[in-house]
């Protein structure tokens, strides 16, 4: 179809002009254009980099993402705050098998073979749960050993094992047998305020039973208040505990207020009888004979409903055998003998055989005492230490010295370790009876056994010892003690004193060169004057003054030597550094000499330059920052290189 000569002209002008684009509805930004081409190439291989460790998701992928709810960010957690102890559903799998594995350790008896193992897990893959190092340590309060329980237990608080209040208690408890209360309330202070554990009834029941058999009744009572404010009510054993110390510092009074107390919060009617031993005490206190023996009858009585523990027996009987009612205590005891059947009824315990053994010893019937305290194992009843000591210490008192001897000797049969009570009573009463080398002898036994004595059980050894003439033996035992403990003037004087009234001033020196050697000792006024007397006695005084200058001559010369070492290390720096220098920092040189020195006068120079444009530093500059500088310098070589050696005394380092 042919077009018209207007439709043609039409459609030309329409060609003829110009194309305007249509604006999109739209916008998109991309950045395509970088300064320089390495940032372009930095952005291809970040982009790179992203898609190998994200590479793109599939559909499948991508929906199944989508799909998933997304969790909320977790909390910021305070780095600072205390962590809170695992629980024990924890003890599973592999660290289920660590637990019975140091448990086997604790039944064998090896104690420190448990700690170490428990030690060594914790930086292992199998880490040891808190109830793991628990065993350990209550294995270790039971035998004693104190301060390996607190060794361990600072270890594992550097280690960031959260502890649990069974933790705490240990800790608790083992402060109250050292005889240390402050130290207890001051971690029982830091327990209650920062801890996000909460104390048990168990806890107060330690701390109260410890602050009154450490003499510490009120803050025993201040600790029943606060029991009060944490919403634990204090029960039977906690009055039981504060009834005791009244009733030591006798006080009837105090023990009938507790009862009252106590009644009251129990509408009056009390069928645990934690308190009537304590309360029949002070009944005896006041003279109220009647009255404590009905007490008793409501207790133990045929007909009585109260129900007894073993502990509760315990108070009773000690009540009985301290108050004239002995024969009394003994049928109780029969009664309770019978009753026992383990593991069902547990009527009697360790406690029940030591106060039948004391009422036995305080009525002068000593075999008898030995009898019932042997006879404890028929009972399941095993003797500590202090059960031991307990009776060894009467047999001694009453003239009993070979029926104590025999008694220690069934210690080790009993799985029980001496200790230094044990030792030193043992010791005193063989120098009583004139056996001063059986008391050396246990003595020696203390020192072999890892016991540490102390330096007044130390000084009645060598007193006895040098009293019979056996100065040499005192002289071993001053040789063996003076690296363990701590010797005062007095220790030494005597030591010298009695080598000098032998004329043996030879060791007395020999004692006084020790001395200056041992930094930990001093060699005091006093001391120099005393020996310089005993010295006169035979016209040997210039012995000392000799003796104490040429210590002074070997510390100087000592000490020269150590300055002249640290000038030597000082040189083989210099020497290190004159090493690292490039040789053309100096320009050409002829020789290697030449070289040497002038990297010796670089080095000077530079100290001297930097003196000089530094006013607020003085002195010459240390080798690391010669080091420095040097590396500085030779790194920018291609941008300036230093020609003439002349240039380092203008340019410091």
């Amino acid at each position: 179809m042919a077009l018209s000569k207007p439709t043609f002209l039409t459609h030309l002008k329409t060609l003829a002009r110009p194309h305007r684009s249509l604006r999109p509805c739209f916008v998109t930004l991309r950045h395509l254009s970088f300064n320089t081409p390495e940032e372009a190439a930095a952005e291809r291989r970040r982009r790179k980099r992203r898609l190998r460790i994200e590479p793109p998701l599939s559909y499948a992928q991508r929906s199944q993402q989508q799909a998933q709810p997304v969790a909320p960010p977790k909390p910021i957690q305070n780095p600072n705050a205390p962590k809170i102890p695992e629980p024990v559903t924890v003890l599973t799998g592999n660290r289920l098998n660590l637990h019975n594995k140091i448990l086997k350790l604790i039944r064998e008896n090896d104690l420190e073979e448990a700690a170490l193992y428990t030690r060594h897990s914790v930086y292992s893959n199998c880490r040891p749960t808190i109830y793991t190092i628990n065993a350990v340590l209550n294995a270790q309060l039971r035998q004693s050993k104190y301060a390996d329980l607190l060794s361990l237990h600072r270890f594992i608080t550097l280690a960031g094992i959260a502890p649990n209040v069974i933790t705490h208690n240990l800790i608790f408890q083992t402060y109250l047998d050292c005889r240390k209360p402050d130290t207890a309330l001051e971690h029982y202070k830091q327990f209650s305020n920062e801890s996000p554990v909460n104390p048990s009834p168990t806890t107060y029941r330690i701390l109260v039973k410890g602050l009154v058999d450490n003499g510490k009744l009120e803050e025993a009572l201040e600790m029943k208040k606060d029991m009060l404010e944490k919403g634990l009510a204090p029960d039977s054993v906690v009055y039981s505990y504060l009834m005791l110390g009244y009733a030591r510092s006798g006080d009837a009074d105090g023990i009938l207020k507790l009862f009252e107390e106590l009644k009251e919060k129990k509408d009056g009617v009390l069928d645990d009888g934690e308190v009537y031993g304590n309360l029949m005490k002070g009944y005896f206190i006041r003279g109220m004979e009647k009255e404590a023996m009905e007490c008793y009858e409501e207790a133990c009585g045929e007909n009585s409903e109260v129900k007894m523990s073993a502990v509760a027996y315990n108070y009773v009987l000690e009540a009985l055998s301290k108050n004239g009612k002995f024969d009394e205590a003994l049928r109780l005891f029969e009664r309770m003998k019978n009753e026992h059947s383990p593991p069902r009824r547990l009527a009697v315990n360790l406690g029940s055989f030591n106060v039948i053994a004391d009422g036995y010893c305080a009525e002068g019937k000593f075999k008898e005492a030995i009898e019932v305290f042997r006879s404890m194992g028929d009972y399941r009843c095993s003797p500590d230490t202090l059960s031991f000591n307990n009776l060894i210490d009467q047999l001694c008192q009453n003239g009993l010295l070979s029926e104590a001897e025999e008694l220690y000797g069934e210690m080790g049969d009993k799985g029980v370790n001496p200790d230094e009570y044990t030792y030193v009573v043992l010791m005193d009463y063989c120098f009583k009876v004139s056996r001063i080398d059986d008391g050396a002898a246990y003595f020696k036994k203390m020192v072999e056994s890892g016991l540490k004595p102390n330096s007044a059980v130390y000084n009645r050894l060598v007193d006895e010892l040098v009293k019979v003439g056996k100065v040499d033996e005192a002289k071993s035992f001053y040789d063996i003690m003076v690296k363990k403990l701590k010797m005062d003037d007095e220790s030494y004087k005597f030591m010298m004193k009695a080598l000098s009234d032998v004329g043996r001033l030879d060791d007395v020196l020999k004692m006084v060169d020790e001395i200056l050697d041992d930094e930990s000792a001093e060699f005091s006024e006093e001391l120099q004057a005393f020996v310089k007397e005993e010295l006169r006695k035979e016209g040997r005084e210039e012995d000392l003054t000799k003796l104490m200058e040429e210590k002074e001559r070997l510390k100087a010369e000592a000490k020269a030597k150590e300055i002249e070492a640290a000038e030597a290390t000082q040189r083989s720096a210099r020497a290190a550094v004159s090493s690292l220098l490039p040789s053309k920092l100096f320009g050409k040189k002829e020789d290697e000499s030449e070289s040497t020195e002038a990297t010796e006068n670089a080095i000077e120079a530079a100290s001297g330059g930097e003196s000089q444009t530094q006013a607020g530093n003085e002195g010459p500059i240390e080798e690391a920052t010669v080091m420095e500088s040097v590396a500085s310098d030779t790194s920018s070589e291609d941008e300036s290189t230093v020609t003439d050696s002349n240039a380092v005394d203008t340019k410091p380092f």
